[in-house]
């Protein structure tokens, strides 16, 4: 993590290292609409694709499913007196965000919300 903290600006370590979060309506990719995937700014992971991107109104941008499950890990976070799933990367472990049970029934009904400053995005 060493490399990392020279790597990431101070706030993507603290996201990605410290499980901060960005403010809610402030991330980069809440309103990014063009095609493409979304990486892990500390490793290059593929996350998401822009095909799985939708609108939650929740102020952090949102996926209904990862591009390939085996890129993301999940775990029982406890913070906050919540109960809540962590998504990691599964590579380096940094922290993305949080999945819920509240997304697009269409697609599983799953939604990840993932903090902009865990990412970078790669136009197709």
């Amino acid at each position: 993590m060493n490399d990392s903290k020279n790597k990431l600006t101070p706030e993507q370590y603290d996201v990605c290292f410290r499980q901060g979060t960005e403010p809610p309506g402030t991330g980069k990719y809440l309103h990014h609409k063009e095609a493409g995937t979304y990486h892990c700014v500390n490793c290059g992971n593929v996350l998401f694709s822009s095909e799985t991107k939708f609108d939650s109104d929740m102020g952090w941008p949102a996926f209904w499913k990862a591009a390939d499950p085996k890129n993301i890990t999940l775990s029982e976070d406890r913070s906050f007196g919540m109960i809540r799933t962590k998504v990691e990367c599964a590579n380096c472990g940094a922290h993305l965000g949080h999945v819920f049970d509240d997304g697009p029934a269409e697609h599983g009904g799953q939604h990840f919300c993932v903090n902009s400053l865990s990412m970078e995005f790669r136009k197709k």
